[in-house]
C-alpha cells in the first residue's frame, strides 16, 4: 500500500500534530519526507518523536525505513522501458491475448483510484461555459491531452491545446484567468518543464489545475486541484495508458451531456463549416 492511502486510511486516529505532518507531507510529496527528522520537525512545529510516532503508525519500523520509502518511490517514477524490462517476464504465447487481459484489467483499477465524486467534479469544471479550458500533455502523453481537447472544442467554446515550445507559453499564461482550468497530463519520467508551468499557472494566474498522473505523481501534483493517479503497469517493458484514455472518454461523454441541447447545436453548426470548408477545397 503506498504513502498516501496509509494516510487516508489513518486519518481518523490521527492527533492535531500528525494531521499537521500529514497536511505537510502531502503539500510537498515525496520531497517533505526526504529531510532529516530534525528539518521536518522544525518547519511543522513539531518534535521528532511526533515525527517517530507518526510513521510508527502509518506502519513503519522508523523514520529511516519511511524515506527509503520515499526514495524508492521516487526512483520508481523515473523508471525507462529498458529499466521496467528487466523487471519483467516475456509474454511467450498468446501474446494478444495475454495483453488485451492486463489492459483490461488496468481499466478496471480505475475505478478504484477515481470515485464517482471526483468524476463529476471534474466533469463539471471541464462543462463551465465560464472557465476557459487549457490542455497540455509531455512527450509521450500530450496525444491524450490532444484527445480531450479536440472533443471538447466540439462541445464548448474557449477550449485551448497548449502548444509543447515553452516559448510560447507566455502568451497563454497572459491569457488566463483566474479559476479557467489547466488540464495537464504526465506520466513517470516527468517533464520538468510541465511541472514549472503549473506553479506559474497556479500562482500567478489563479488557474485551478487537473492533472491526470501516475501513482508516482508527476511534481505537477503539488500544484494541482484535482489529481487522478491513473494505474499504469502492464508488466512489460511499456507502461499502459489505456486506463486514461478510457476516462478521458467517459469524461468526454459525460460533459457533452452536461446540456444535450447545446452541444447537438454547436456539433451541428460545426459540422456544417467543415461541411462547407470540404465543398470549398473540391471546387477549387
Amino acid at each position: 500500500m503506498d504513502l498516501r492511502k496509509r494516510i487516508e486510511e489513518k486519518s481518523q486516529d490521527f492527533t492535531a500534530n500528525e494531521r499537521k505532518l500529514a497536511a505537510a507531507l502531502l503539500a510537498d510529496y515525496p520531497f517533505a519526507g526526504l529531510e532529516s527528522i530534525q528539518s521536518f520537525a522544525e518547519k511543522t512545529y513539531t518534535s521528532a518523536p511526533t515525527i517517530t510516532r507518526f510513521v510508527q503508525k502509518l506502519g513503519y519500523g522508523g523514520y529511516q525505513e519511511f524515506q527509503r520509502l520515499l526514495i524508492g518511490e521516487l526512483k520508481e517514477g523515473q523508471q525507462s522501458p529498458i529499466e521496467l524490462r528487466r523487471r519483467t517476464e516475456p509474454i511467450k504465447t498468446g501474446f494478444l491475448n495475454s495483453f488485451l487481459g492486463r489492459t483490461a484489467d488496468i481499466i478496471q483499477q480505475v475505478t478504484e483510484v477515481v470515485t464517482e465524486e471526483q468524476f463529476n467534479r471534474i466533469c463539471a469544471l471541464l462543462a463551465d461555459n465560464k472557465r476557459s479550458v487549457y490542455l497540455v500533455g509531455g512527450r509521450i502523453s500530450d496525444p491524450i491531452a490532444q484527445l480531450l481537447a479536440r472533443h471538447l472544442r466540439q462541445i464548448r467554446r474557449d477550449v485551448y491545446h497548449v502548444p509543447p515550445d515553452p516559448e510560447v507559453w507566455p502568451e497563454y499564461l497572459l491569457r488566463m484567468r483566474a479559476q479557467d482550468v489547466l488540464f495537464m497530463v504526465d506520466f513517470r519520467r516527468y517533464e520538468q518543464r510541465l511541472a514549472r508551468l503549473a506553479k506559474m499557472a497556479a500562482r500567478k494566474r489563479g488557474s485551478q489545475i487537473v492533472l491526470v498522473t501516475d501513482k508516482w505523481l508527476s511534481p505537477i501534483s503539488q500544484h494541482a486541484a484535482e489529481v487522478l493517479p491513473m494505474p499504469i503497469e502492464s508488466g512489460t517493458a511499456w507502461d499502459s495508458y489505456c486506463g486514461a484514455i478510457a476516462l478521458i472518454e467517459a469524461m468526454i461523454s459525460h460533459v457533452a451531456e452536461q446540456d444535450w441541447d447545446a452541444t447537438k447545436k454547436r456539433i451541428g453548426d460545426w459540422d456544417g463549416f467543415r461541411s462547407a470548408s470540404v465543398k470549398d477545397d473540391q471546387g477549387s
